[in-house]
């Protein structure tokens, strides 16, 4: 059976321009794309940070979009494209910056998101829309689009390029003859974006890492206020037995730490995905977001902790299913539901009895 029931088009444009976490779950699309369409360039245009993860994939033009340039970034990316017109966008970023961003693309089929899931008037922008699919993983609802295409077979694939040097760069770090586990403790900065569990229970995490497993502990961030404090508190905690990598690599070289470690433990934020991309174990902290859309796409549902349904109840008194997929909750004292007990357990699932997980 053929892996399409179309005809491949001539070039393929992309948008996706944020954050860590998406741009992601985009790399089953572009590994399903080359798949099914071997012979069609493929263009993505990327925020700046992004690229710097994703660069050097095989096969993909990356044109960057510098956000903190605003219209002249714009301007330069019209300049870019002058003269081209491709047969396909996929505009896989519902928003105003990427819709902007689209005005610049000359393309006949302007695909988007259904209108259920179009927000900031993307339908406005696009003259087609992959059909509505309810409560999807956000990869789920991007391999949307190549199924819109008329492709049959989707390749999960999330490889990211690294070089020998990245990977020499995490063996050397992360040295340890015990179990390594990577804790990024704190989430993205945002307005209302309650996601970060609380410093003492990542000390009562490091305590059952360090004094029942032997674990030596990384802590990798962005370097932000927050993350400083964290990092700052939990070493003073842990002693010799936690290092602090906030701040201190490359985004290739993150990765290459995730993939080196044992065990990634983060709340609902871009390590999630980069650790899963890379197929180490990942333990989700999920009580403001659902996990079932936003968290581990590949690893097992037991390394999880899901208090998304606990939050939820206490927040608008109706169950997960009553609630708008996706809705948030917006409550500071929401991650105070998850105990390190309960992260205590999925430790020990994924350390004293790996063998018991499946499709790591």
């Amino acid at each position: 059976m053929s892996a399409t029931n179309t005809t491949a088009p001539d070039s393929i444009c992309l948008i996706r321009l944020s954050a860590i976490g998406d741009c992601c779950h985009v790399l089953p699309v572009i590994h399903t794309l080359q798949h099914a369409f071997p012979n069609t360039p493929v263009t993505w245009i990327i925020g700046k940070t992004e690229h710097r993860l994703m660069e050097g994939m095989q096969g993909i033009e990356f044109i960057i979009f510098d956000k903190s340039q605003g219209w002249r970034s714009w301007l330069a990316l019209k300049k870019q494209l002058r003269g081209r017109r491709f047969p396909v966008l996929l505009n896989m970023h519902a928003s105003m910056r990427a819709n902007f961003v689209s005005t610049a693309v000359d393309a006949q089929r302007r695909i988007g998101f259904d209108r259920v899931r179009a927000r900031d008037y993307q339908w406005l922008f696009c003259n087609d829309r992959i059909p509505h699919a309810p409560q999807q993983h956000v990869c789920d609802a991007m391999l949307g689009f190549a199924r819109h295409l008329g492709i049959r077979e989707e390749i999960i694939d999330w490889s990211i390029p690294l070089a020998d040097a990245d990977r020499a760069y995490a063996r050397k770090t992360l040295a340890h003859d015990g179990p390594v586990c990577v804790i990024s403790p704190c989430s993205s900065q945002r307005a209302r974006n309650f996601r970060n569990w609380s410093l003492d229970n990542y000390r009562k995490v490091i305590d059952t890492l360090a004094h029942e497993y032997g674990a030596k502990i990384f802590l990798t961030g962005a370097n932000t206020q927050i993350e400083q404090e964290y990092a700052a508190a939990l070493q003073q905690h842990g002693a010799g037995s936690v290092v602090d990598l906030n701040g201190k690599t490359s985004l290739k070289q993150l990765v290459a730490i995730y993939a080196a470690a044992d065990l990634v433990i983060a709340p609902d934020s871009g390590p999630v995905h980069m650790a899963t991309a890379v197929g180490t174990p990942v333990i989700g902290l999920y009580a403001t977001s659902n996990p079932l859309r936003t968290g581990p796409f590949r690893d097992p549902l037991e390394l999880t902790v899901n208090r998304y349904p606990e939050a939820a109840q206490a927040e608008f008194a109706k169950s997960v299913s009553e609630l708008r997929w996706g809705q948030r909750v917006r409550n500071p004292d929401a991650m105070n539901l998850i105990t390190a007990d309960e992260v205590a357990a999925k430790i020990a699932r994924a350390l004293a009895e790996p063998d018991s997980l499946e499709a790591i």
